[in-house]
C-alpha cells in the first residue's frame, strides 16, 4: 500500500471522529503544556537568581561588616555610662590588601551611620560614603545629573547622590526638580547632584539595598565626620569607630579568584582574631552552587511533569485498543481486500504517532500560554526555550511511538474472518 494513501486514510477515520481523536490527545496536551511550563518557571526562576549573584561581579570579592555584639576592640566607662565599640574593616586592612598579587582594585564603602532630616523630621535611609569610582563597581546608572567626580572629592565638595527612592521618600514625586536641593545630614548639608536609577548589585548584606541610600565623597564624610559616631542613650554616650564597612575587591585573573579569597580570608582572621566581625561572599562561587542546584531543580521538576506525558501515553494505549475492537469490520474487509498486515500495523501506528505529535503540538501552545499567565498575573519570570519545546514534541512522539505499537501491532494480529 503507498504511502499517501496509508495518511489519507489514517486522516479520514481521525478525523472522522473528531471529538474522539481531541479527546485521546487530551492527556499528551497537557502532559507537554505541563512540561514546558514546568520548565519555563524552573528556567525563569534560575535566571532570576543567577542575574542577581552575577550583578555582584563574577570577577568581585565583597568583603562586608558585621556588627559584633560585643564591644570588640573597644571599652566601656563605667562611671559615666559610656561605651567605646571599634570593629569593622581598617585602613591596615586596606594597605595589605592591595599587596596581594591577584587584586586589580579596591572600592570601600563606610555607613557613616549618621541620621538624615527632612526638616525636623528624620528619615531612616543610610548616608553611604564611597569613592568616585565605586559607581563602576556595582555598575550603577545615573538616571538624572552626575555621579561624584574626582574632583568632588579632592576639593571636598559637599555633594551626593541619591536613589530613586530617597528621592521618592526625601522629595515625594518631584524627582525632576530633585537635582540642586540640599539634604540635612547631621550637623552638615549636602547639595544633590544625581539620581541612581538602577544598580546591577541590588543589595549588600549588612547594608541593604543600594537604591534606598545617600553617597558622598569618601574624602568629605573623612573630613565631616571622621571615623566615629556618637549616639546619646539617655545620660550615656554610645560612641562607634568604623573606618570601612564593605571592601569591593576586584581580581585580575578569574581563575585564581577561590585562592585570591582563601588568602584574605587567612589574613582577616589573623588581624581580626579579638572578634569575628566581618564576612565574605565571592559571588562566583554562589553562582556555580545556586547553578547546580537550580539544574537539580529543573531536573526534578520536568520528572514530575514527564509523568503526566506517561500517564497520557496510557491512556491513547487504552483508547487505540478500544478503538481496534470497535473496528473488526473495517480491519478484516481491509485484510479481505488484499491488505497486509504491515499495512494494518502502520496505518494504526501513524494514527497513534499523528495524535501525539498533533497534542505536542497544542501542548506547547498551552505551555507558552501558562508561562505568560504566570508571568503576567504573578509578575515572576519564566523563560521558555527552543531545546525545551524540541524536547516536548520529541519526546510526545516517542510516547506515539512506544504507546502506540502494541495496539498496532494487535489490529495486525486481528483474524479476518
Amino acid at each position: 500500500m503507498k504511502t499517501s494513501d496509508l495518511i489519507k486514510l489514517s486522516f479520514f477515520n481521525l478525523f472522522r471522529h473528531k471529538m474522539r481523536s481531541f479527546l485521546t490527545s487530551l492527556g499528551i496536551i497537557f502532559g507537554v503544556g505541563s512540561v514546558i511550563a514546568m520548565l519555563a518557571i524552573s528556567e525563569g526562576a534560575q535566571r532570576k537568581a543567577l542575574d542577581q549573584i552575577e550583578a555582584m561581579g563574577i570577577d568581585n570579592i565583597i568583603i562586608y561588616v558585621k556588627e559584633p555584639r560585643s564591644v570588640g576592640r573597644g571599652s566601656s566607662d563605667k562611671a559615666n555610662q559610656s561605651s567605646v565599640k571599634q570593629f569593622g574593616l581598617t585602613k591596615a586592612d586596606l594597605v595589605h590588601l592591595n599587596t596581594f598579587q591577584n587584586i586589580k582594585n579596591i572600592n570601600v564603602m563606610k555607613n557613616t551611620r549618621h541620621k538624615v532630616y527632612r526638616g525636623d523630621k528624620e528619615i531612616d535611609v543610610k548616608v553611604l560614603a564611597v569613592s568616585s569610582s565605586f559607581k563602576s563597581s556595582v555598575k550603577a546608572r545615573v538616571d538624572k545629573g552626575r555621579w561624584i567626580s574626582k574632583i568632588d572629592e579632592q576639593n571636598g565638595v559637599t555633594v551626593c547622590v541619591i536613589g530613586k527612592q530617597v528621592a521618592r521618600q526625601i522629595f515625594s514625586f518631584q524627582e525632576s526638580k530633585v537635582i540642586g536641593k540640599r539634604i540635612k545630614v547631621s550637623a552638615a548639608v549636602f547639595e544633590v547632584i544625581g539620581i541612581m536609577d538602577t544598580f546591577s548589585m541590588d543589595t549588600i548584606p549588612e547594608i541593604g539595598r543600594l537604591d534606598d541610600a545617600i553617597f558622598i565623597p569618601e574624602s568629605v564624610a573623612s573630613t565631616v565626620y571622621g571615623n566615629s559616631t556618637a549616639e546619646p542613650t539617655g545620660r550615656s554616650i554610645k560612641l562607634t569607630i568604623v573606618d570601612y564597612d564593605v571592601f569591593v575587591v576586584k581580581v585580575k585573573e578569574l581563575n585564581s579568584i577561590e585562592h585570591t579569597a582563601k588568602r584574605i580570608r587567612n589574613y582577616l582572621n589573623k588581624s581580626h582574631k579579638e572578634v569575628r566581625d566581618w564576612d565574605l561572599i565571592v559571588p562566583l562561587e554562589l553562582f556555580k552552587q545556586k547553578k547546580k542546584t537550580q539544574d537539580i531543580f529543573t531536573i526534578i521538576m520536568a520528572s514530575i511533569a514527564s509523568i503526566s506525558l506517561i500517564v497520557g501515553g496510557v491512556g491513547i494505549m487504552n483508547i487505540m485498543l478500544a478503538n481496534i475492537f470497535e473496528r473488526r469490520k473495517e480491519i478484516g474487509t481491509r485484510r479481505a481486500l488484499g491488505a497486509k498486515q504491515k499495512d494494518i500495523l502502520r496505518q494504526f501506528l501513524f494514527e497513534t504517532v499523528f495524535l501525539t505529535v498533533l497534542g505536542g503540538v497544542l501542548g506547547v501552545v498551552l505551555g507558552v500560554i501558562l508561562s505568560e499567565s504566570i508571568t503576567y498575573y504573578a509578575n515572576w519570570p519564566t523563560i521558555y526555550t527552543a531545546s525545551s519545546v524540541i524536547i516536548s514534541l520529541v519526546v510526545s512522539s516517542l510516547v506515539g511511538i512506544v504507546f502506540g505499537t502494541y495496539p498496532a501491532i494487535k489490529a495486525a494480529k486481528q483474524n479476518p474472518i
